[in-house]
């Protein structure tokens, strides 16, 4: 009988990806595709979560067949992150746009994100304290218990490394190994490699101009099929969305979520307040924060429903240069330095609440003018090479804890509702990728404001 009711929910699935594709043929803009999904996909999840429950045989087989709409979107957009990185950080060389500007750009868009990850940092002090969150008020069951005992190993495997040799692992000795995406530092890695082969391209320019005018035609043929591959995942995005969403939500354990109210209360009150900041920060230097909003909805939403940040990468560089006015280069640094530096959702703001809340348990007051310093500056150095997919929060707030003496193991107690915090920080992730090249463009004046201020841009997804 299971078997026919989960046919039923895949043939509904299928109706509404039918219903999602009648709106792109009648022309029916990105956003407003992405936000049907979204909201499809979270009634869908909420009528299945009813019907059956979370655990129940048929949402979990339900779900198991729509992760092959949602995960593999998600997994087609990871297939296409470290080609892009690699062929737009090489491209910005061959194109000449990086040649003049290449210091200032990479000082200000790290400088940018390590900064606004220092504020997240203080808006989570400030805001558990608000709450008066302890980790002690949280009960400690089985899976909180494992939860622990995973990160304490994981622990003993980053205890032998010091700051400098964290900071010496960001350097390719493989970049072949890091174009596989298989160290948490690979898109640094994969950065710094495709940098060395545009100033080797500078440099054959000027004595062999002939080889580098061939090069440059070889970039540039890759590069348009790059982004034609881009275009054609991107144009899946609504699908993905509606399928991520309704397994997120069938599946949530809506008790510990309840349970665990006033700590998902307070995480997304941190994290709406560094979006404001983000706003503000864009506010400040002459961009209109609505308009920003308005045409980073779509990114924002898939990092809210995948929970990966490298996966958003390539939907956050189409969004900052065709609909924000960012020029290819520095959103393409941006884009790319943000997966693994200053991440100011799983790097920033997870990290503190987490020492701000443990730091009782072990008779440390976590509003002392010392701890405090001392913790924003080891969120900051902690946030280099945080990986941009899930367990990157995990891997930050380890490094975090570790350096304060804190108790790792406590770490483990909010794991029932981590999914559903991750998806806000994923999002504060990518938005503060955009927030950086937005504002890096406008401090070297290259943003390209008439884009960035028209308000209905043409949806170069569909193009």
């Amino acid at each position: 009988m299971h078997h026919f009711l989960v046919l039923i929910n895949i043939v509904i699935l299928a109706a509404f990806i039918a219903g999602l594709y009648i709106m792109q043929r009648k022309h029916v803009s990105f956003s407003k595709r992405v936000f049907t999904a979204l909201g499809l996909g979270i009634i869908f999840g909420f009528a299945l979560q009813f019907i059956y429950g979370p655990t129940n045989e048929v949402t979990l087989n339900t779900s198991d067949w729509f992760s092959i709409v949602g995960s593999g979107y998600v997994k087609f957009l990871q297939m296409i992150v470290m080609p892009l990185v690699f062929i737009s950080i090489v491209a910005s060389f061959t194109r000449l746009k990086l040649t003049k500007n290449i210091g200032k750009i990479s000082i200000l868009t790290i400088g940018i994100l390590l900064a606004t990850t220092a504020v997240a940092a203080g808006i989570a002090i400030v805001t558990t304290t608000s709450f008066n969150l302890e980790s002690v008020q949280i009960s400690q069951g089985d899976a909180e218990a494992q939860r622990g005992a995973y990160l304490e190993d994981n622990l003993t495997n980053l205890e032998a490394k010091t700051i400098p040799q964290q900071i010496v692992a960001l350097f390719p000795a493989n970049p072949f190994l890091d174009l596989t995406g298989a160290r948490s530092t690979s898109t640094i890695g994969v950065v710094i490699f495709a940098a060395f082969v545009g100033i080797a391209y500078l440099g054959i320019k000027r004595k062999k101009p002939e080889e580098a005018a061939f090069f440059s035609k070889i970039i540039d043929t890759i590069y348009a099929i790059v982004m034609r591959i881009v275009t054609l995942i991107l144009r899946l995005t609504p699908y993905g969305i509606l399928a991520i969403m309704t397994k997120t939500v069938a599946t949530s354990d809506m008790d510990a979520i309840v349970k665990l109210g006033k700590f998902v209360v307070a995480s997304y009150v941190a994290l709406i307040a560094m979006f404001l900041v983000h706003l503000l920060l864009l506010f400040i230097m002459g961009a209109n924060p609505i308009t920003y909003v308005k045409k980073a909805f779509p990114v924002l939403a898939f990092a809210f429903t995948s929970r990966t940040s490298a996966g958003a990468l390539p939907l956050n560089i189409n969004t900052q240069t065709k609909q924000l006015g960012v020029p290819e280069s520095i959103a393409n640094f941006a884009g790319s330095f943000g997966l693994t530096i200053g991440q100011n959702g799983c790097a920033g703001i997870y990290p503190a609440m987490l020492a701000v809340m443990i730091a009782p348990t072990v008779g440390i007051d976590p509003l002392t003018p010392s701890f405090i310093f001392t913790l924003i500056a080891i969120v900051v150095i902690s946030s280099f090479g945080v990986a941009g997919v899930g367990g990157g929060a995990t891997f930050a707030a380890i490094l975090v804890l570790s350096s304060l003496n804190l108790p790792v193991a406590l770490a483990g107690l909010l794991i029932s509702v981590e999914p559903l915090i991750d998806m806000g920080r994923t999002a504060l992730n990518v938005s503060g990728s955009m927030t950086a090249g937005v504002v890096t463009s406008k401090l070297t004046k290259d943003l390209d404001t008439k884009v960035y201020n028209t308000p209905a841009v043409a949806d170069t997804v569909d193009a």
